[in-house]
């Protein structure tokens, strides 16, 4: 019988490309809290299951704009992993050619990739407060200055 592995090894380049643009998206707005993150990720676990169901997903209900853009940031690289879009610069909106082929996930990857995200951020939030998660993950991606210093 074959060892079935943890969701986290088995999608870690997925969790890894969510918490970097969760981090980026961070750095260049402090007040950013767990709250606003777990918000954004629910809102993203109910349109991707609506849309396992076959049905139309409805439109986010976020209350603040930073929500909104953090889950407008989440959902481009969801559909990146799910192969319904191309990555593209940002400053140039030019087309980013990849060097390896990613194989799509499927949305029921996708949701469970979202969940088991939402429970770290709960997670992180009891035991850190109010950015226990944001203060934590943040620490796996230094910035450039960090990466050169070290």
């Amino acid at each position: 019988m074959p060892v079935r592995q943890p969701i986290e090894e088995a999608y870690f380049d997925v969790f890894q490309n969510l918490e970097f643009n969760i981090v980026q998206f961070y750095r260049q707005n402090p007040e950013l809290t767990d709250w606003d993150v777990e918000r954004a990720i629910e809102e993203l676990i109910r349109h991707y299951q609506a849309l396992w169901r076959g049905r139309e997903p409805r439109a986010p209900r976020l209350k603040t704009e930073r929500r909104q853009e953090l889950y407008e940031l989440l959902a481009a690289m969801c559909e990146f992993r799910l192969g319904n879009a191309t990555m593209v610069q940002a400053e140039t909106g030019e087309e980013l050619a990849l060097p390896i082929e990613i194989e799509p996930l499927t949305l029921e990857e996708i949701i469970a990739v979202l969940k088991r995200l939402r429970k770290s951020v709960r997670l992180w939030n009891k035991r850190g407060g109010v950015r226990g998660y944001l203060t934590f993950i943040e620490d796996f991606f230094p910035t450039s200055q960090e990466s050169t210093q070290r």
